[in-house]
C-alpha cells in the first residue's frame, strides 16, 4: 500500500492555518520534536514514522487519533468520535512514543553531560 506523505503535510498545514498556529506550537502541544514536525509539514523526508507520531499530531489538532494514518493511506479519515479499530495498533504506537521520548531524554542528558564537562574544564583553568 502506497503511502502519500504530500496529502499528510497538506492536512496539518491546512489544519494548523484554520488553528492559527506555528510550527513550534504544534510540536509543543503534540510533544512531537518542532524537526519532526517540519519534515512532516514541508514534506521534505519521507520515512516511516511511529504510529505515536501521527497519532499525537492527529488528537493535538483536534481529528481523531487515526485521522493522519488514514491520509496517509488513502482511506476515508474517521470522525472525532469514531471508536479506535485496532487498540492494539495504539498500545504498540504508545510504547513507541515512550521509546522516542526515551530516547530524547537520553540525548539531552548526553547534551548536559558535554555541557558540564566543558564548564569544569573552563573553571579548572582559571584556578
Amino acid at each position: 500500500m502506497s503511502e502519500d506523505w504530500a496529502a499528510v503535510a497538506k492536512a496539518i498545514n491546512q489544519r494548523v492555518n484554520e488553528l492559527g498556529w506555528r510550527q513550534r506550537e504544534l510540536a509543543e502541544r503534540s510533544h512531537v520534536s518542532q524537526a519532526i514536525v517540519r519534515e512532516i509539514q514541508h514534506h521534505t523526508v519521507e520515512r516511516r514514522r511511529s504510529p505515536r507520531t501521527l497519532e499525537s499530531l492527529s488528537t493535538t489538532l483536534g481529528w481523531h487519533p487515526q485521522h493522519l494514518d488514514s491520509v496517509l493511506h488513502g482511506r476515508r479519515p474517521p470522525e472525532a468520535d469514531e471508536p479506535i479499530t485496532n487498540p492494539t495498533d495504539s498500545l504498540w504506537s504508545r510504547l513507541d512514543g515512550f521509546e522516542q521520548r526515551l530516547n530524547d531524554i537520553t540525548d539531552r542528558l548526553d547534551d548536559l553531560k558535554s555541557d558540564l564537562s566543558t564548564v569544569i574544564e573552563h573553571v579548572r583553568d582559571r584556578r
